[in-house]
């Protein structure tokens, strides 16, 4: 009993005397991670090294993610690794990657990318705010990369980014519905846990969607519910779909809807609804062009 205080002041002294050393092998972790080798397996992570100033070396599934994600742009130089549930695991091996970033809970196990090359899984959301956990995930991915000070340096610019373009949504008095075509007969809704919400609230727009969402902050409605909508302006984003948005348009239960007879709809070009940062800072752009045109 006696003897306890020593031992714990002999622990507090190794421990501030290894801090220094932890820091170190902390950074030369990092180091030994090349940054022009990192792959990113879903698009949430490319969005988030992109953000960090590393270009991926493979991304997965690039066709799909130019229909639908489209901003920020991927590197001509970027290797498709093949589907975000199904990487070319074999393709990745003879890639030799420096380390593999993926969306957790998607694609194969981490212990089967661990026989391949060290790695991390991001986030997307605690099924109630997207926009704060993507902000803690590029925070954890940019300490595992030694990035922190461009991650401070890039949530510091949306930070400002947002602020500067709040006088720009004033005038915007009706609710927003925001949604994107599936097929001719369903329609992607956004509700309040969406990656946009908070963005929404910061600029005082209503969404206008007040049903039930899933843990990603969406879900899928018939095209029949957005006739409930007697008062909102619609916001649809294409996503290389114009076949099925044509075909859609020329039925007559589309041609009924409040917020067509009023021109109320408005289709812009494609936004990731579930990414970070980035997206939400193109949805931005894209929404005051779109609002501002129609004012």
């Amino acid at each position: 009993m006696g003897n306890s205080p020593v031992i714990s002041r002999r622990r507090l002294l190794m421990a501030l005397a290894l801090s220094p050393l932890l820091w170190q092998m902390k950074n030369a972790q990092a180091g030994a991670i090349n940054p022009h080798k990192i792959v990113a397996l879903e698009w949430l992570p490319v969005e988030l090294l992109l953000a960090l100033g590393v270009t991926p070396y493979g991304v997965a599934d690039i066709p799909n993610y130019r229909r639908w994600v489209s901003e920020p742009p991927l590197p001509a130089s970027a290797i498709d690794v093949g589907l975000r549930t199904e990487p070319n695991l074999e393709l990745l091996t003879e890639m030799q990657p420096s380390f593999l970033v993926w969306s957790s809970g998607y694609g194969p196990s981490p212990e089967k990318l661990a026989r391949i090359a060290p790695g991390y899984g991001v986030t997307f959301s605690n099924g109630v705010n997207p926009l704060a956990t993507a902000r803690a995930s590029l925070t954890a991915l940019a300490q595992r990369l030694g990035r922190e000070e461009q991650a401070q340096r890039h949530l510091h610019d949306f930070d400002s980014f947002i602020e500067q373009r709040r006088a720009g949504f004033a005038r915007q008095r009706r609710p927003l519905l925001l949604v994107s075509l599936l097929d001719a007969r369903h329609m992607l809704v956004f509700g309040k846990n969406c990656l946009f919400q908070p963005v929404l609230d910061a600029y005082g727009l209503v969404n206008a969607w007040q049903g039930k969402t899933h843990f990603w902050g969406s879900d899928v409605v018939g095209i029949d519910r957005l006739g409930e909508f007697k008062d909102a302006d619609v916001i649809c984003f294409d996503h290389g779909n114009e076949p099925e948005m044509q075909k859609l348009m020329a039925t007559p239960l589309w041609q009924a809807m409040p917020f067509v007879r009023q021109q109320r709809f408005l289709r812009l070009p494609p936004v990731w609804f579930y990414g970070a940062t980035l997206s939400v800072m193109h949805f931005v752009r894209l929404l005051e062009r779109a609002l501002g045109a129609k004012a």
